[in-house]
């Protein structure tokens, strides 16, 4: 320690005994920590507090660049006049009330002499060696602190649009210790519109009367300025609705002031290594998208749950197979988590299945090896998990919790062993996937952080999916920043083709279909026998029904902007044929 460098420095004169003192002594030495005088005073003060036993010093040093704001403070309250390192005083603890001021190191030493009959004679050499000791120390305890207060302080996790329902059941697993630990505890704010703030308040109080062990606070938040302060977790969920959209193109556009108004607040307000996770049933991928353009430095931070998908093919392939959902590992979802999708069942394993092979629990077999029935491949299946992932009839509440729950969990502490991920996250141009969009694919979690599985084989998309997939994306974020007037879905030279010459040949037959009494539309003009035959198309974009939403400027004092559109976008193809 720096006090022990040497104590021959001190020249004492007769040093009274312990019975001559009946008050107790404490003084306080503040100081620049790399303050020689400091560092006199304090060897001084040490050398009286070991031989004196009614004499006792409290030490406070300051880092350099900020030493005089805190001399300033301290002199102001105590209506006290010093400007030099160090200042000391003491404490009256014999008469109470406020300290009484010595002054610098030259009033101690002083005080020292008369009272103690002690002084010093320390060399300039010594002090400065002593004031850069005293220096490094003061640093290693700031660090040592810091680490500490890291062990101490809770997970602040920030939800925005808590009313979605998602809200109600994912508090529970969140306050359960299941995702982060039963040893890190949490805080939790949600983050809403000043007119959700009587429903926030309900909210707060059942939360509360949880009386989970890991829950530090649960808040409420309904001031944009203080959004995502020092938030460690970000969960985005679907936002509410305020006023009715007439297009597709509207509901695009309606996203951006609010992801622009999100990713301003992350970069300004949040963590710097904060976690934001996208879920709920629109836009998936084009809210996540736009949160990394408008909050670059987090981007790879930034991810979209795809795992509600995920489950809901693992329960529909179980109930054919009548076996548990959770015993189906593996399956990949392609794409738009929300829209466009692709459901890959080339690497789906069963585990457990009662079959006449049986294993050991870690046994598996191919899905696909099991399943005989082409026709429900093809049709049924992908008619279903259509329906289901284009109204999001399944994304209210249960499943997108425990999506985002398991996402979450897989980030902090990392997902099973040897299994596969669908997350979506920004593309790099791994499997042929264009650079820049935000795409679901395979990946794993480890160490903290995601890992897209490159190495994975026989996953290989045909042009035509690929195209659907990323031609959609890639028009969702261009219609919605305005750089497209009109959002048109992909069609193929094939199909482009065949509607020519559909429509040639209705021009030419005008005059029989009147005859006829044949009852046309532009439906039937513009769309082809593979995409009226939903059963059978690979992947297929349906219309999209927008709901309501709100486009408010983002430098307006309340957050007005929480939306909720209801997206019929969703063309899942189960691969194996």
């Amino acid at each position: 320690m720096p006090w022990a460098v040497s104590l021959l420095g001190y020249r004492d004169a007769a040093v009274p005994s312990a019975g001559s003192f009946l008050t107790m002594a404490k003084f306080v030495i503040a100081g620049k920590a790399n303050c020689p005088y400091y560092a006199k005073a304090e060897l001084l003060a040490d050398y009286l507090q070991k031989n004196l036993p009614n004499f006792r010093i409290h030490k406070i040093t300051q880092r350099p660049e900020v030493w005089e704001e805190w001399l300033k403070d301290v002199c102001e309250n105590n209506k006290w006049s010093h400007k030099n390192s160090p200042i000391i005083w003491r404490e009256l603890l014999d008469r109470g009330g406020k300290g009484l001021l010595l002054g610098g190191y030259n009033e101690f030493l002083e005080h020292a002499q008369l009272y103690y009959g002690v002084t010093s004679s320390m060399t300039s050499d010594l002090m400065m060696l002593v004031a850069q000791e005293n220096l490094s120390a003061h640093i290693e305890k700031e660090q040592e602190e810091e680490a500490l207060k890291g062990l101490i302080n809770p997970l602040k996790i920030w939800i925005t649009s808590p009313s979605a329902p998602a809200c109600y059941n994912l508090i529970p697993i969140l306050t359960s210790g299941e995702v982060f630990g039963m040893h890190t505890e949490i805080s939790i704010t949600l983050f809403d519109n000043k007119q959700a703030e009587r429903h926030l308040k309900a909210l707060v109080m059942e939360t509360q009367d949880l009386a989970s062990p890991v829950l530090r606070s649960v808040s409420i938040c309904t001031k944009v300025e203080e959004a995502f302060d020092q938030a460690d977790v970000v969960i985005v969920l679907d936002d509410s609705a305020e006023h009715e959209l007439n297009s597709l193109e509207e509901s695009l556009r309606s996203r951006v002031p609010l992801c622009r108004l999100y990713g301003y607040l992350l970069e300004k307000n949040a963590h710097g290594s904060v976690r934001v996770i996208v879920g709920g049933k629109t836009f998936v991928n084009l809210k996540t998208a736009l949160l990394m353009r408008y909050a670059p430095s987090i981007a790879r931070n930034i991810i979209a749950v795809a795992l509600g998908v995920e489950g809901e093919a693992k329960a529909l392939l179980a109930r054919k197979m009548k076996t548990i959902p959770s015993y189906i590992k593996d399956v990949i979802v392609w794409g738009n988590i929300s829209g466009n999708n692709y459901i890959d069942l080339r690497k789906t394993k069963v585990y457990r299945y009662e079959s006449a092979i049986w294993g050991p629990p870690q046994y598996s077999r191919s899905v696909l090896k099991l399943i005989f029935d082409s026709e429900w491949l093809q049709k049924e299946s992908v008619a279903i998990l259509r329906d289901l992932t284009s109204t999001g009839k399944q994304f209210n509440g249960i499943l997108s919790a425990h999506s985002i729950s398991t996402t979450l969990k897989y980030w902090y502490h990392g997902s099973p062993p040897g299994e596969i991920v669908s997350l979506g996250v920004l593309s790099e141009g791994q499997f042929g996937i264009p650079e820049g969009i935000v795409f679901s694919m395979p990946v794993k979690f480890e160490n903290g952080t995601w890992v897209v599985l490159t190495d994975l084989k026989n996953v290989e998309i045909s042009e035509k999916i690929m195209n659907r997939m990323t031609s959609d994306l890639i028009q969702e974020e261009l219609v919605a920043l305005g750089d497209v007037i009109k959002f048109q879905p992909y069609t193929s030279e094939i199909e482009l083709a065949k509607r020519s010459e559909k429509i040639s040949s209705s021009t030419t037959d005008d005059n029989q279909e009147e005859q006829g009494g044949r009852k046309n539309s532009i439906f039937s003009d513009t769309v082809t026998d593979e995409e009226k035959d939903l059963g059978l198309s690979d992947v297929e974009f349906l219309d999209m029904i927008p709901q309501t939403t709100s486009e408010k400027p983002v430098n307006q004092e309340s957050v007005n902007d929480f939306e909720s559109l209801t997206m019929e976008s969703s063309q899942i193809k189960l691969d194996g044929m």
